[in-house]
């Protein structure tokens, strides 16, 4: 599902922000980007993600920067000496005739090089903060996406609507095929016998009947079509706030199935088109279960 939610403060002179996006996505997918200084708290932030998204692509941006001459850092000596001998092997090596000019500014863009004072204290004061703006930027993320699943959930109930209404038609309809079966069979008989002068027992033709209605039968999968439907029903209606996006998907899947049987066992022409339209219902409700938290 998608969502967004944006939260910043500025404390002690220094500006935080986090925003979280989410795309529909069926898995959870997460991209983290955080300045340099604090990309350590990347897979704390990520597992704090895990527990408020269960499904979705979700892009975090976390922002950090402090207001003029708070900004310090230090030089790492040590960094920098290294890059300077690594620069002077270079230079006897390949150019030993030749003068360089070595831009200092340039060296402290170096990574490593330039370090802000006393870092682990940062991080601890930071960690809090940017966890606090993570779980205000779900919850507004979350809150979209509850304005959206409403959407959702008014959709699939129109398509559970749609879809009984064509199982109950199925349900009446059948028994009828079996009837006009029965008839069409004694009359076929009768023409061939009427021909041929010759007699049927009439316990031969209720055997063939009957093995035709069982053939037929699919008031068992229309039973598991309602059972599916109706527990459908209560997952969309629960509001306990826990995840049920698989659920559906799993649910759709089953009711897929019971038509597609339904439409393998019979012969008519009303029903196979009731269930042409039970499939076209129950895609639709596949492409908006795959994206639900």
């Amino acid at each position: 599902m998608t969502g967004f939610g944006a939260v910043s403060e500025q404390i002690d002179g220094v500006h935080y922000a986090v925003e979280v996006r989410s795309l529909n996505n069926r898995y959870f997918k997460a991209a983290i980007r955080l300045p340099d200084e604090i990309a350590g708290l990347e897979a704390e932030i990520e597992t704090q993600l895990r527990n408020r998204l269960s499904r979705g692509s979700i892009t975090l941006v976390g922002k950090r920067y402090a207001a003029e001459g708070l900004a310090t850092h230090r030089i790492n000596d040590a960094a920098l000496v290294t890059y300077l001998d690594h620069l002077e092997t270079l230079h006897k090596k390949f150019s030993k005739d030749q003068s360089i000019n070595i831009d200092l500014t340039a060296l402290l863009a170096l990574p490593g090089v330039l370090q802000p004072e006393d870092e682990r204290a940062m991080m601890e004061t930071v960690r809090p903060i940017m966890q606090r703006l993570t779980e205000q930027a779900c919850d507004k993320l979350l809150a979209m996406r509850v304005r959206e699943g409403e959407t959702i959930r008014v959709d699939l109930n129109k398509q559970k609507l749609y879809i009984l209404e064509r199982v109950d038609a199925v349900a009446q309809r059948a028994p009828q095929v079996v009837e006009e079966y029965h008839g069409r069979l004694r009359t076929r008989i009768d023409e061939l016998l009427k021909r041929a002068e010759l007699k049927m027992d009439h316990q031969d033709l209720i055997r063939e009947v009957a093995i035709y209605a069982e053939r037929s039968d699919v008031s068992e999968e229309i039973t598991r079509l309602r059972a599916h439907m109706e527990q459908m029903q209560r997952i969309v209606d629960l509001a306990d706030g826990e995840p049920a996006g698989r659920t559906l998907d799993f649910l759709s899947q089953e009711l897929l199935r019971e038509a597609n049987t339904i439409a393998s066992k019979s012969n008519d022409s009303t029903i196979s088109r009731a269930i042409v339209e039970v499939k076209g219902a129950i895609d639709r409700i596949k492409e908006q279960v795959q994206n639900v938290e």
